[in-house]
């Protein structure tokens, strides 16, 4: 053998041994996962997706009819979601997608507000807390490499100061050229406060499960993880294969509608609703907390239904990509898994 080829052989043994070390031991990146032994997938995600046109004579654009109905309200699942009641809901309109960031950022360009996530923790309500989680911020889900699925979820949330709707992973993240995404880390009063601004108000439980289940009267007929939604596929809270096309958050509008013509109504993020959180269906409720009889409450914050699930729930843990799962949140604790959608409550679209 020359030594002309010796050398080229040992050139590219060299730059062989270099990318392989690159890739074996490089820090993984936040949402990345060598647990089991494979670095996790990489999905090439876009940043929106086709919104079908509204129709030219809908009254209110971005939004759907959802028609009055009667149904089988609630699951059993979990205790929470039980007893199933028959419930009756009147017409509304219900916005198609989850409000986003683009749609979030006029509201606060056009009134100058700032979020709960912006602003220090009230001490009041929240006594005792250590220095950095009395700092402006939210929490951040962090994929851990190894964690015990049945232990506490401070394994993969963390309270990161500086986290907020323009920063939801933290200061050095950024939603520019995600405006087409749904906005987080907010908390219910800021949801309130869009509403208001629109001229909408939050959807209650029972209105949010009667859209979501695109006129299914029957309770319990989605407990299989859906296919056509945002959620997480593989071992929560290590792996992600990605197969439905995102890790993490997906843009709004990515995935066909139901048969509402409601985009996202499970996975992806979960979606704030008008009603205070019981510990199940024996009381139906739906008379919210305003934020300023929340301000004027000495004790510990008030806690809302969210429903729907987020791109976070897997068969092994949550499961609650159904609709008639629910859960609670803190109405002052802003996620980076949490947005939320509007209805308005105004006359039917007209026949012709």
């Amino acid at each position: 053998m020359s030594k002309t080829r010796q050398a080229y052989i040992l050139i590219a043994a060299i730059i062989l041994i270099a990318v392989l070390a690159l890739f074996f031991f490089r820090k993984p990146a936040i949402g990345e996962s060598t647990s089991t032994g494979k670095l996790q997938a990489t999905v090439a995600t876009p940043r929106e997706c086709a919104l079908p046109a509204d129709a030219g004579t809908t009254p209110h654009p971005g939004m759907v009819w959802i028609p009055a109905g009667r149904f089988d309200m609630g699951d059993s699942k979990y205790p929470e979601e039980k007893p199933v009641q028959e419930v009756a809901v009147e017409g509304f309109w219900m916005d198609k997608t989850e409000v986003s960031n683009a749609e979030y950022a006029a509201f606060v360009k056009a009134t100058g507000y700032v979020t709960v996530a912006e602003r220090p923790v009230d001490e009041r309500l929240h006594p005792g807390l250590p220095e950095e989680m009395r700092k402006p911020g939210a929490v951040v889900f962090v994929m851990p490499r190894d964690a015990d699925v049945n232990g506490p979820p401070s394994q993969w949330w963390r309270y990161i100061p500086g986290a907020n709707w323009r920063h939801p992973g933290g200061p050095e993240t950024t939603i520019k050229g995600k405006e087409a995404f749904p906005v987080v880390a907010i908390a219910y009063e800021d949801a309130q406060a869009y509403a208001k601004w629109k001229g909408h108000t939050l959807p209650g439980e029972a209105q949010w499960e009667w859209a979501a289940r695109g006129g299914q009267v029957k309770a319990g007929m989605d407990h299989e993880q859906p296919k056509n939604a945002n959620t997480w596929q593989g071992l929560f809270p290590v792996q992600n294969s990605g197969e439905d096309g995102f890790i993490g958050l997906a843009p709004v509008a990515c995935y066909a509608p139901n048969a509402y013509g409601l985009h996202d109504m499970l996975g992806n993020v979960w979606e704030m609703t008008a009603d205070t959180f019981t510990p199940n269906h024996s009381s139906l409720n739906s008379a919210p907390h305003s934020p300023d009889q929340l301000a004027k409450r000495n004790v510990a914050a008030a806690s809302h239904v969210i429903k729907g699930g987020s791109f976070l729930c897997a068969p092994n843990y949550c499961v609650r990509y159904r609709t008639g799962a629910r859960h609670e949140q803190e109405d002052d604790l802003a996620a980076s898994h949490l947005g939320f959608r509007t209805i308005l409550l105004a006359a039917p679209p007209t026949s012709r």
